[in-house]
């Protein structure tokens, strides 16, 4: 079996955390490998909607990093990406503070698309929200970066 190199997750970790998107959220992805990933966010106000309950699109957001990242992590070809063509999700709990934790898992990779789900838990492991995510794989778009990355997988 392959193994992802250390090296090339702690870069892409790093590229990723600092990317806008997960910046406006406070998203943090925290762990990946083979078909799984782990990330966080710290909730805060800019969370929250009117009625003082994160926001479905906050719980949204989480799962569909969390199983893109679960699928990203097994996909051969370096220079590819992938992107969300269906997510469902189900809402299970309200959150007002603290953090949401979303794990994903990578459930069957073909070579153009990808299904992984996602579970987002508070602090306390309680289950708020669980969510399926279908990606297309895309060949020649992979991950927009400046520098060249080391290769994905250990020899």
């Amino acid at each position: 079996m392959r193994k992802l190199n250390p090296e090339y997750i702690e870069r892409v970790t790093q590229f990723v955390n600092h990317c806008p998107y997960f910046e406006l959220l406070s998203m943090k992805l925290l762990d990946v490998g083979l078909g799984f990933s782990l990330l966080e966010v710290n909730l805060a106000e800019k969370h929250l909607q009117p009625f003082g309950f994160v926001h479905g699109g906050v719980f949204a957001s989480i799962i569909d990093a969390a199983a893109f990242w679960a699928v990203f992590s097994g996909i051969e070809d370096q220079s590819a990406g992938a992107t969300t063509v269906d997510l469902k999700l189900n809402y299970l709990a309200p959150a007002v503070s603290g953090k949401l934790i979303a794990k994903g898992r990578l459930i069957k990779l073909g070579k153009t698309l990808g299904y992984a789900e996602a579970t987002v838990t508070d602090e306390k492991s309680r289950l708020l929200a669980h969510g399926t995510s279908t990606l297309m794989i895309l060949p020649g778009n992979g991950l927009a970066m400046d520098h060249p990355l080391p290769p994905k997988f250990s020899a």
